[in-house]
């Protein structure tokens, strides 16, 4: 404090701002550091932990996926971890942390593929969705049907009634699959790492959510060791055992009132008992009148509530202030007639597509290009401070605060940036040839849309991910992207929707090296591991898929999620798919060059400001989230959470002992819900499974 006084120190407004900021993102950075030294996590228990998911839990995943929309992916991880450590220590054994971690990434990799992410299908799932796809009443109503190349899914009824994978038929369209599937994870893997490097490693962000899963393997690797303190346990008197088991009791308790009475009783009775509305009650339609086109809801899901408390305070702050601004925004914009398309009665999902087609899609690109901007300003000003640190260093000795960890496993950036062209160059190229096979001739506008993407677009929204997952734990989208740029290009046919473009989103890799950092598990382990993945999940998810196809039509009575959503969705997707069929399209209207410079613009007048008068980092990416980029009904009780945190428990425990409980109280939160999910789940199983008699 006595440097503040000197005449050579800077003035004590920028002064607090330089520590605050720092100090802001040490608290996150610090609660979990990584280890010393790195070990190999590939091992013959990750060899036979993929092929016991494979074998047992894949077929489980899609079954229940079609049977009653439901992942059981966290259920999954937590259960194949807690059965090879209990074998373990029957053999007298301990499996060191980064083995664990490679086995709960493993058993993550298969289920998101074998269930599907984020409402986007993969493997044998993919395949069954299309050929019901090329089926549908809505894809025939359209005019598409017949349109669906045949290097998608066959279109020849008697083959699709055979209800068999294994036809020459389906050769091309697996091909396909394949291809993606592999080129899919390399370059996910390879450019994910590569954004890791320059997040982590040389803009040192905090990555908020990333001490959730490690927290919750050290948790179990401290179990198994008999509660033994570790470097990183108890050093605050925090046993990881202790609280995660808290969390999986909580979760338990409060995934049986909200998941499972619901569906034990759907499963028994005509009409399912709910004591906690599911996923979120909607007031839109009854505030209409007061706050126009603005979507209000509220979900009562304890989980949004813990997640408050895992994420930085200002983060959520920011995210209810922005809800805040929107709510006040758009009955703005609804008088002065910009968002046209809403209605009044529009439920929360109407109203929010609406608004993202009228304006909240410029706007956002403009709020990312600020992101973008803010970026690379933080990169430009971090390295011209280590150019002076390093000059003014003089110990020859000292290592570069941008050094590579010994032992970590990393790779040469030569190899990330070869691998991205490599992959992009496979991208359009196999497009361009599928376009020529369906066409006749190559639609030189796609090409270069394909080049914008994976040149402009797939770096810029990777890289504003990344920024955003390592300050605030989210995920930047921009909608309507792909809809927006292929019909501006002025294609005409359906095919272009099929193709394996370039356009992906790397940057939620990063929290992920993250966690493979902070548990002391060697890069190259994941990297084998995805050598042995690769094989086993397209063996594994086709086969299953073939299998349960015999078992009937999908959509059918068997599956009755899939009957009721399926049709939804296509009715959907032909709305999209039909809009480069040729006449007008909603789309056309998405970009306004105007609504993304009001975005650009207010968004460096925000960073702008908020960092002249030194307000928390935090707070303004908070603001960015809830600008439109996050369901109200999640942002309200991650808010509360982020409240009762702040207010009680970090008063009660302290920041730091705080900072270190909460994340692995929320991973056994996770467990459990997960595992009353499947239990609650075999209820249905066991419905759909059971034969109705004539008598």
């Amino acid at each position: 404090m006595s440097d503040s006084t000197s005449n050579t120190s800077p003035p004590p407004k920028k002064l607090r701002k330089e520590r605050g900021v720092d100090k802001e993102f040490e608290i996150f950075r610090d609660q979990m550091r990584p280890p010393k030294h790195f070990d190999e996590g590939f091992s013959w228990e990750s060899f036979f932990g993929a092929l016991f998911i494979g074998a047992v839990m894949v077929p489980g995943a899609i079954y229940m996926t079609l049977l009653a929309g439901e992942s059981i992916g966290p259920a999954a991880q937590w259960v194949t971890l807690i059965l090879f450590l209990e074998v373990a220590r029957r053999a007298n054994r301990d499996i060191p942390n980064a083995q664990i971690f490679t086995l709960f990434y493993i058993s993550g990799a298969l289920m998101a593929t074998a269930s599907g992410s984020g409402g986007d299908f993969h493997g044998g799932l993919q395949t069954l969705y299309n050929q019901f796809f090329v089926q549908s009443d809505a894809a025939r109503a359209a005019g598409i049907a017949d349109q669906i190349p045949s290097w998608v899914v066959p279109s020849d009824p008697a083959v699709l009634e055979t209800r068999s994978l294994f036809r020459i038929e389906w050769l091309a369209p697996l091909g396909l699959i394949v291809f993606t599937m592999i080129l899919g994870r390399i370059d996910s893997m390879i450019i994910g790492y590569g954004l890791f490097r320059l997040t982590s490693d040389i803009e040192k962000l905090p990555f908020p959510l990333a001490p959730v899963g490690a927290q919750g393997i050290l948790a179990l690797s401290e179990e198994q060791k008999g509660h033994e303190i570790s470097e990183d346990s108890n050093r605050e008197g925090v046993s990881k055992w202790r609280m995660f088991s808290i969390g999986s009791v909580i979760g338990l308790i409060f995934g049986f009132l909200y998941l499972g009475i619901p569906t034990i009783t759907g499963a028994l009775l005509a009409e399912p008992i709910t004591l906690i509305p599911l996923p979120f009650v909607d007031f839109t339609p009854d505030t209409a009148a007061y706050i126009p086109a603005a979507a209000v809801g509220l979900a009562f899901d304890l989980g949004f509530v813990i997640v408050g408390m895992v994420l930085p305070f200002w983060a959520m702050v920011g995210s209810f202030l922005g809800l805040l601004i929107t709510l006040i925004l758009n009955p703005i914009l609804y008088h002065t007639g910009v968002l046209t398309s809403w209605n009044p009665g529009d439920s929360l999902q109407e109203t929010f597509y609406k608004g993202n087609i009228d304006f909240y899609f410029s706007f956002s690109i403009g709020i990312a290009l600020s992101i973008a901007i803010a970026g690379i300003v933080s990169i430009v000003l971090k390295t011209r401070k280590e150019k002076a640190r390093k000059a003014k260093d003089e110990n020859p000795l000292s290592r570069s605060a941008y050094a590579i960890p010994e032992g970590r496993g990393d790779i040469r950036a030569i190899w990330v940036f070869a691998t991205y062209l490599i992959a992009c160059s496979l991208y359009i190229g196999v497009s361009m040839f599928l376009l020529y096979v369906t066409d006749g001739s190559i639609f030189w506008p796609v090409v270069w849309v394909m080049l914008f993407y994976a040149f402009v677009f797939t770096p810029f929204i990777s890289y504003m991910t990344a920024r955003m997952e390592g300050i605030a734990g989210q995920v930047v989208t921009i909608p309507f992207v792909r809809e927006a740029c292929f019909i501006l290009s002025g294609y005409s046919g359906v095919a272009v929707w099929f193709l394996p473009i370039p356009l992906h989103n790397y940057g939620q890799m990063t929290v992920f090296y993250r966690q493979c950092e902070l548990t002391g598990t060697k890069f190259t382990s994941i990297w084998k591991s995805e050598v042995l993945l690769m094989p086993i999940i397209l063996g594994f998810s086709l086969f299953f898929a073939h299998m349960i196809w015999q078992m009937g039509d999908i959509p059918g009575p068997n599956f009755p999620f899939a009957q009721e959503w399926w049709e939804v969705t296509a009715a959907q997707k032909s709305l999209i798919f039909s809009s480069t069929m040729g006449g007008f399209t909603e789309f056309e209207q998405a970009l306004n060059p105007a609504y993304i410079g009001w975005g650009l613009g207010l968004g460096c007048l925000a960073f702008g400001v908020m960092g002249y008068f030194a307000l928390p980092v935090f707070l303004i990416y908070g603001v960015v989230r809830g600008l439109n980029q996050t369901l109200p009904f999640m942002v309200i009780p991650q808010f509360l959470g982020a409240m009762i945190g702040r207010l009680y428990f970090q008063r009660k425990f302290g920041a730091k002992k705080w900072r270190q409980m909460i994340p692995v109280l929320f991973a056994g939160f996770s467990c459990g819900m997960g595992l009353i999910a499947v239990f609650t789940l075999g209820f249905v199983f066991l419905k759909g499974s059971v034969l109705t008699l004539p008598f």
